[in-house]
């Protein structure tokens, strides 16, 4: 078994009185496309800026391919790392700002120009060398700013929340773009985000960070249909959770469980399942949010895809008595908080 691209052991950081990071153990492969997903405030940032040198942890360590990086320079780790502002020399052309970190190792000339144009082409802007920056696009800059950090050819590549200033459109398209390039090249990214969508659609595994700590870690799927804690299954996506005098009412038994709106069927004659009344209607395009006020008490978001069009009918769901139903496999048991939190301590 290869070794761990990144192990980091009893990893904390504290400012002052704030605990940023309160105990991290986690392992990250080589060559996978890790994200760190959390809210602002959680310590997955802090996490990165550990990782790539920029902070020095109060405990624990950091290594890389197995050696104990902990309290080496940034310069002195086998990794890079792409900011969120790009941070690219305007002056300079595209070829000469991938060239820079080349340059200052000394790189020879004609090695320096021969690796950075195979970076480029590795982000497809082949013949975008003599353009200055400030001529690109948003998606163009952010490529630019990948093949300057990949020229040096590090073995793990952070990235901080670097699709955040982009629109929405552009931010999909990158996506996709970015999960393509990291399989082309073959390296380990590390990706910082508190967009949910984008670590799903990205990501071999995910860690979901809360309060210092990882709530949970595992493959966008496992994260979102089976999550961890009500912490994930409310943070990752939208989930409906049934509690107390509510999942007694409606499942027949007591515990915490969480079921998505897109499993959740709504019908108006129907004489099964958990009645309630039609709290308001949202239109958002491909599908239709029903916000459903259950007589048990609870408040159930149900999503259904538009596959008709023309909205008067839809506008007339407010205030209808309806019947929700799901399969039973849609179900998720979550564990309590106080739970979870004993198993991270374990």
């Amino acid at each position: 078994m290869s070794e761990a691209a990144i192990r980091l052991t009893g990893l904390k950081k504290s400012f002052g009185p704030v605990r940023a990071v309160a105990g991290i153990d986690l392992e990250i492969a080589d060559g996978e496309f890790f994200s760190l997903l959390g809210p602002s405030g959680s310590g997955k940032t802090t996490v990165l800026r550990m990782i790539a040198g920029f902070e020095l942890p109060t405990a624990g360590t950091v290594a890389l391919s197995g050696r104990d990086v902990t309290r080496l320079a940034p310069f002195e780790r086998d990794v890079n790392t792409v900011f969120q502002d790009y941070a690219l020399f305007p002056h300079l052309s595209v070829i000469q700002n991938v060239e820079y970190g080349l340059k200052v190792r000394k790189v020879p000339r004609a090695e320096r120009r021969r690796r950075a144009e195979e970076a480029l082409a590795s982000v497809r802007l082949e013949g975008f060398g003599d353009r200055r920056p400030g001529a690109m696009s948003g998606g163009q800059r952010q490529r630019v700013a990948l093949a300057r950090a990949l020229v040096n050819r590090p073995k793990v590549l952070l990235l901080d929340e670097p699709l955040g200033a982009l629109d929405l459109k552009l931010r999909e398209q990158m996506q996709v773009e970015l999960k393509q390039i990291q399989r082309d090249v073959g390296i380990t990214f590390v990706f910082v985000t508190h967009d949910q969508d984008e670590a799903l659609t990205m990501s071999d595994r995910v860690a979901v960070f809360d309060n210092g700590r990882i709530a949970q870690v595992g493959t966008p799927e496992e994260v979102y249909e089976r999550p961890a804690s009500p912490f994930v299954a409310g943070f990752v996506g939208t989930s409906n959770l049934l509690t107390g005098d509510v999942a007694r009412a409606v499942l027949g038994r007591d515990g915490a469980y969480s079921v998505r709106p897109e499993k959740v069927i709504l019908t108006v004659d129907g004489d099964t399942g958990a009645a309630g009344t039609v709290a308001e209607v949202i239109y958002a395009g491909p599908v239709t949010r029903f916000v459903v006020d259950l007589d048990a008490g609870a408040r159930v978001v149900v999503v259904e895809q538009n596959r008709r069009t023309g909205t008067a009918a839809l506008n007339e769901m407010r205030g209808k008595r309806v019947r929700l139903t799901w399969h039973e496999e849609h179900v998720i048991e979550i564990p309590s908080s106080k739970e979870t939190a004993d198993a991270a301590q374990r």
